[in-house]
């Protein structure tokens, strides 16, 4: 999506032409590859591990951190396949999603208009704010380390991007609706009024 709006935004009048259909196949697919090559590793290095029966794992959500805490073997190679792999699989989409954000912020500020600029922050802002909280907790997660125990902190962090921003992305989306604006304009004008 970020490419898209850059290709939208910096280059309107050659978007038909960049975005076309076999580009759009090979994203899609590409993302689906690196996705399931990285699950695949961390599966097959889960599949050599030791696990004590009598541990709970005190988390709503199996994430590869809180099942190596629980593992009686060895996870240091565990551990750096989850740096190696979570820094090419997290960390470059979110530097490029940056990147491309960065050249549509310059854009905008050449922008003649203030309309143009407006509407360019309110196609993007919502994009980049739900990508800052999804892969700002899963930052988080992942590259902070944390104590051998399962703590309070991993349970918030997993809450945020396993829970929160899926919850909070409709909305976030749909605030740029004419129509979802003026009903919660509405709505607050109700609520504020009843007080």
């Amino acid at each position: 999506m970020a490419f898209d709006r850059y290709v939208a935004i910096c280059h309107p009048l050659h978007y038909t032409t960049i975005m076309n259909h076999i580009l759009c196949y090979l994203l899609v697919i590409s993302s689906w590859v690196l996705s399931l090559a990285a699950a695949l590793v961390h599966t097959l290095l889960l599949a050599r591990l030791s696990v004590f029966r009598d541990n709970t794992l005190h988390h709503f959500f199996c994430d590869l951190p809180s099942l190596l805490k629980l593992s009686g073997s060895d996870t240091s190679i565990n551990e750096l396949v989850l740096l190696i792999v979570g820094t090419v699989v997290i960390s470059l989409p979110f530097f490029c999603i940056l990147v491309s954000y960065g050249h549509i912020g310059a854009t905008i500020l050449r922008a003649p208009s203030m309309k143009g600029i407006f509407k360019a922050l309110s196609t993007c802002g919502s994009r980049l704010s739900v990508v800052t909280l999804y892969y700002g907790a899963i930052i988080g997660l992942f590259f902070v380390p944390s104590s051998n125990k399962t703590n309070e902190k991993d349970v918030i962090v997993g809450a945020v991007y396993g829970l929160v921003t899926p919850m909070v992305n409709p909305f976030i989306y749909s605030l740029r609706n004419r129509d979802m604006k003026s009903a919660m304009g509405n709505l607050l004008r109700r609520g504020h009024c009843s007080v």
